[in-house]
């Protein structure tokens, strides 16, 4: 057969194959549906455990026995994205209802990650049983093919509560991303049980019963009146506080007690709250805390501040929400898969969808349990017609030849070769007409079932079949009927499961935190040759003067409310407050640079360090290893940023020096092949900053600058090179841009 080649633009098919791996990201791997508020990997699981046996009664499992089935099953995508979700569905501080009894270590609130799946075991939840797997032998939902083909998964679990809404979800696909905040159970089920009465009720109707999210870690949503434009559009953010309570801690002092936290800082953001507090403690911000200790347990969470006696309490509280993660935002974006495509949903919508899922679901097990009904009643009806009738029904089977000749009398009434005892029995035997169901079950039935007791239990069962099929047949019949018991259903849930709210919604002002003013004082910056710096007064420097001399690389005298400047050799400026700077003692390590500002010692060195306030007042001079120089105005470096290019310098240039010019007069190049040149500083134009410069030696090739010098009018100046001291008078005094001298030391 010939080959066909279709041919067709690559930009289409790039395209059509960009659109489709979007999609499949987006519907059957990220966003959940909104039917049972599952992702594919959270309902494989949770049915994967169903298959499995692993009931709530039952023995815990391995958690890698259920991965792995899993995996083999229906999730052929790798066993840590199952073992992560098998991880949250037990994790009570993540879901507002959790789904999964584990037993191990499955992580905690502050972060720490579960233990590996061999060592965990779980098995389900008792309402994961009763609301989202039991009917699922009833045909309820659509079971599809899995990945290879070789079982059948459902599409959907028949989930009798809006489970969307109670857990809430999280997920990133392409190009979307959704953030469906968790609800109180019983309020959830209170605003569907109303909307089943009234199914014209708006967003701002359900939310007389659904007060906003109701968060497993509680704390306290301060933006209530924003909650009903959120949940009408879907999209906004909520603005949550944890709990502080003040308690009499020991000596008179004040403990700030944090009870609960906002749901966005479960995990690592814990350790960063505590961090946080740490360094506003350090950096002079909170000199009021005594002592900060994480006291959190099993129990729930607790993390102690200890204040000083007369610390103003209220103004530290403010200071918890303004400065560190206490006060924080839930971005909201209720996206979901919907009628099979992703859409973004009210809160009426949501559960529109739910009780619109509920309803199928319902009427598809109703109409099975009346078909199973229906088969019972026609057997059990010519069971009791046989028994009625039983001795003429022992003379058909014992005139008759096999089973198949006493079938086709009980069926079609046709006598031929049986051997009757009366021609009565005959006619009788012709006029059964028994149906081909009620002829197996007559056929099968045991001698004991003629015993009166079992007739007896056989009427009564047969009863309560008409009783099942008239009360079937009214559900199906009448939607009040459904009504009713989906509503039935929802309130046993309730009862059983329910729990008071945890989350408080009010409406609070923005916390107002007034900042204590730094007394200013004058104070010396040291840095070490590793980078360390500190901040020490004045009279300790004085006492220390000889030892500070020898260790530390840098000594700049500045206000503590002020600012220090880094030059490095790639020409770049780093910006620190002082106030960020450690204050202490001589012996006091200090903090490396690098905490404090972007600057990193890989690629490059300092080459000065000095106070904003002497950049403002003087000029600076830059000169580089290719001997390019300029002279730049001080203020030009007074900035806002942290971090800017100093000055500019060519490919795989870098500067040889950067200082502050105040009293020098002249300057002497020294190249790195020995040439010394002298000129005054009044022959460097003064340029911006983003300037290379201008060229202050003529270098032989490949040359470089390797020591710079200034020196005063004086012919007694002297300079040390190379541990030799050389006169200034030595080194003729030239212009700029020569060649210079070379000297013989």
């Amino acid at each position: 057969m010939a080959e066909k080649i279709i041919k067709s633009e690559y930009s289409e098919v790039m395209s059509k194959s960009f659109v489709d791996y979007a999609m499949s990201v987006i519907i059957a791997r990220a966003l959940p549906d909104v039917r049972d508020g599952l992702k594919p990997v959270q309902r494989r699981v949770l049915y994967d455990m169903h298959e499995l046996g692993i009931k709530h009664d039952k023995p815990y499992r391995k958690s890698a026995r259920i991965v792995g089935d899993t995996m083999g099953k229906y999730h052929p995508h790798g066993d840590s994205s199952i073992y992560d979700s098998l991880v949250v569905l037990t994790q009570d501080f993540k879901k507002g209802l959790a789904l999964v009894d584990g037993h191990g270590n499955f992580g905690n609130i502050e972060g720490d990650a579960a233990a590996a799946m061999r060592y965990t075991e779980a098995r389900l939840q008792k309402i994961t049983e009763e609301a989202f797997l039991a009917d699922l032998d009833k045909d309820v939902v659509d079971f599809v093919p899995n990945f290879d083909e070789t079982e059948k998964e459902p599409s959907v679990l028949p989930v009798k509560i809006p489970n969307i809404l109670v857990n809430g979800s999280e997920g990133i696909a392409v190009g979307m991303v959704t953030s469906i905040p968790p609800h109180n159970l019983g309020e959830v089920i209170d605003a569907t049980l109303m909307f089943l009465k009234d199914p014209d009720m708006t967003t701002a109707d359900l939310m007389k019963y659904i007060k906003g999210p109701d968060f497993p870690t509680g704390g306290i949503v301060i933006n209530e009146d924003e909650l009903l434009q959120i949940y009408e559009t879907g999209v906004g953010k909520i603005k949550v506080r944890g709990k502080v309570e003040v308690e009499k801690g020991k000596n008179g002092k004040t403990n700030l007690v944090i009870t609960e936290i906002p749901y966005p800082m479960i995990g690592a953001n814990i350790s960063k709250f505590l961090s946080d507090i740490a360094a506003l403690y350090e950096s002079k911000k909170a000199p009021d805390i005594v002592d900060i200790s994480n006291q959190s347990s099993k129990e729930g969470i607790r993390i102690v501040i200890e204040l000083k006696k007369d610390a103003d309490v209220e103004n530290y509280k403010n200071m918890l929400y303004k400065k560190t993660r206490l006060e924080d935002t839930f971005g909201v974006n209720m996206l979901a898969i919907s009628h099979g495509k992703p859409e973004t949903l009210s809160l009426r919508d949501i559960i529109a969808n739910c009780v619109e899922f509920s309803y199928e679901f319902n009427q598809r097990k109703y109409t099975n349990l009346l078909a199973k009904e229906e088969e019972k009643r026609e057997i059990q009806e010519g069971l009791i017609k046989a028994c009625n009738v039983i001795d003429l029904i022992i003379e058909i089977l014992r005139g008759s030849k096999d089973r198949a000749m006493a079938k086709k009398c009980l069926v079609e009434g046709i006598t031929d070769g049986i051997h009757f005892k009366s021609k009565e029995s005959k006619i009788m035997a012709m006029q059964l007409m028994f149906t081909e169901k009620q002829a197996n079950a007559i056929l099968e039935m045991r001698l004991y079932k003629l015993i009166g007791l079992e007739i007896e239990a056989l009427i009564k069962e047969h009863d309560e079949t008409m009783s099942n099929i008239f009360k079937y047949e009214d559900i199906l019949e009448r939607k009040s009927s459904m009504t009713q018991v989906i509503s039935e259903e929802l309130k046993a849930i309730k009862k059983q499961y329910a729990r008071e709210r945890r989350t408080v919604i009010s409406n609070q002002s923005e916390a107002v935190y007034e900042e204590k003013k730094m007394e200013e004082m004058d104070v010396y910056v040291l840095m070490d040759r590793f980078g360390y710096v500190k901040a020490v007064d004045l009279a300790t420097y004085d006492r220390n003067l000889e030892s500070i001399k020898e260790e530390c690389k840098f000594a700049v005298l500045c206000k503590n409310t002020g600012k220090v400047c880094l030059f490095d050799d790639n020409g770049m400026l780093y910006t620190a407050k002082v106030a960020d700077i450690p204050l202490g003692k001589i012996r006091d390590k200090g903090i490396p640079i690098d905490n404090i500002t972007a600057y990193t010692s890989n690629d490059s060195s300092i080459m000065l360090l000095c106070s904003q306030s002497d950049l403002n007042l003087y000029r600076m001079i830059f000169i580089s290893k290719m001997s390019f120089m300029k002279v730049v105005d001080g203020g030009e470096f007074d900035v806002t940023r942290k971090t800017i290019q100093a000055t500019k310098l060519t490919d795989k240039d870098r500067l040889a020096c950067v200082c502050i010019l105040n009293e020098q007069k002249n300057v002497v190049l020294v190249s790195d092949d020995g040439y010394f040149l002298r000129f005054p500083i009044e022959q460097i134009p003064e340029k911006k900053k983003g300037a290379v410069g201008v060229r202050g030696m003529k270098l032989s090739n490949g040359a470089l600058i390797d020591k710079v010098f200034f020196t005063g009018n004086a012919t007694d100046n002297v300079i040390i090179y190379n541990d030799t001291e050389i006169p200034s008078s030595k080194i003729k005094l030239s212009n700029r841009d020569g060649k210079g001298t070379k000297l013989r030391l």
